[in-house]
């Protein structure tokens, strides 16, 4: 089908108190586990592709995004390109000819005021050439092996007050805020508070996006979805599932030397992990209405 537009899907999504799962490929390897597995879960997907994914593919955004587009036309449910955790002016210009409907500009690591007159011109762009764009307020820390940062430190967590502002003068359509969670865990300990995330979406009149979302438990994620998240950003878990599965399997068969063996045991690790985290949003249940009716096992990662 079409190219899906990832602000469509995120609308529907918060209308109907549930969350779009958004999943960072790297490979094409994961760009087929998350289409695959979300067609296991009959639900809607978006397929984020970040700056430092670029990078690893020697700086060339064209050759994932030719690749996830081709996959997400082919699926049979809706598939998004969104565009993540921009920093480079000269990478967001080339997001529309790319095939991406979204972007997420951040300069969440810029003072307030330097954050939002660079989002806001980001933003202005943006919407000129018809992308929908997403920002962040707030220090949700983990990325390039940063630590988390002190929930004490001023800043750290997403002020309502202040978000409400930044959003109003940036004009963004939706914000990602810092509630806890963090980037690039690997174990799932993390805990939210639930009662900023209430005073944020009060305050807010966009929806809300929720980062470093594969170091939570389930219960976690579920009540984020129930607490006014819309948009769930999942990068960690696929590495985590993919990773685990192939060094079993080398470890197992040390004299392997097919790629093809270990790369599709990590590809199908990954599928498990999209098909069984899509329900826990409120949305899969097999017959790709997103009604959200179906459930879901515990989560495992691996």
């Amino acid at each position: 089908m079409p190219l899906a537009a990832t602000g469509e899907l995120i609308a529907a999504a918060a209308a109907a108190h549930r969350a779009v799962p958004a999943f960072n490929v790297i490979t094409l390897e994961h760009i087929e586990a998350v289409v695959a597995g979300a067609e296991q879960a009959g639900a809607p997907v978006v397929l984020q592709v970040s700056e430092n994914a670029v990078k690893y593919r020697y700086g060339r955004l064209l050759p994932l995004a030719r690749a996830a587009t081709e996959a997400a036309e082919r699926a049979t449910v809706p598939v998004a390109l969104h565009l993540d955790h921009i920093h480079s002016d000269d990478l967001l210009r080339q997001a529309p000819g790319a095939g991406f409907s979204s972007v997420m500009y951040d300069a969440a690591r810029l003072p307030y005021e330097q954050n939002l007159a660079a989002t806001r011109a980001a933003a202005d762009w943006a919407h000129a050439q018809g992308l929908w764009v997403e920002a962040e307020l707030g220090q949700i820390g983990g990325k390039n092996g940063e630590p988390p940062p002190d929930p004490h430190t001023p800043g750290a967590r997403t002020d309502p007050r202040e978000a409400a502002g930044f959003v109003a003068d940036t004009g963004v359509d939706a914000l990602a805020v810092a509630i806890g969670s963090t980037h690039a865990m690997t174990t799932r300990t993390a805990a939210l508070d639930h009662a900023l995330l209430g005073r944020l979406y009060a305050a807010l009149d966009v929806p809300l996006v929720l980062h470093g979302s594969s170091g939570l438990p389930d219960e976690e994620l579920t009540a984020a979805v129930a607490g006014g998240i819309a948009k769930v950003n999942i990068g960690t878990a696929l590495n985590v599932a993919m990773t685990g599965a192939i060094r079993e399997f080398l470890a197992a068969r040390p004299e392997a030397a097919d790629s093809r063996g270990y790369l599709g045991v990590g590809r199908e690790a990954m599928v498990r992990a999209v098909a069984r985290l899509i329900p826990l949003l409120g949305d899969g249940d097999g017959d790709g209405d997103g009604d959200g009716d179906g459930a879901a096992p515990p989560l495992a990662y691996g």
